[in-house]
């Protein structure tokens, strides 16, 4: 018989009654210890250590537009020569998102284009049938000649 018993804060596994296996053969039972690890930070390996980071990166000509059109610095001759790769980074997030709505404005205007210029299309009594079928008749005319 397998059975669960809940003691403070852990799980505790353990081995029923056989009579095959002794107590002292047994393997120790096995305790879970439940913490917080879903919303807090673990307490050990704070490490006091010097950071992995790169300390710059020399960023070619492209990265500079980037770095002037994503608002972090004013002209070109403000971009030191070693830049933090955290700062190219949010560059190009912010270019990225600004370019995601410049194209979402794009699809925009083209469907009310496309929605204008159809409304006048039906105005002046042009569809796509009345279209292919003078299409048709010209091509089935130029043989004739």
């Amino acid at each position: 018989m397998l059975g669960a018993v809940l003691r403070s804060g852990g799980v505790r596994l353990l081995a029923g009654r056989s009579a095959a296996i002794r107590i002292s053969q047994a393997p120790a039972p096995q305790v879970l210890v439940s913490g917080r690890w879903w919303c807090s930070k673990p307490e050990g390996n704070k490490s006091e250590g010097p950071s992995l980071k790169i300390p710059g990166h020399r960023p070619s000509d492209f990265e500079k537009k980037i770095l002037i059109w994503g608002g972090r610095y004013k002209n070109p001759a403000e971009i030191p020569e070693l830049v933090s790769y955290e700062a190219v980074d949010a560059a190009k997030s912010k270019v990225r998102v600004k370019f995601a709505i410049l194209m979402m404005f794009l699809t925009i205007m083209g469907c009310v284009l496309m929605v204008i210029s159809g409304k006048q299309a039906a105005r002046q009594q042009e569809s796509l049938a009345k279209m292919n079928l003078e299409k048709k008749a010209r091509l089935r005319a130029e043989p004739e000649k």
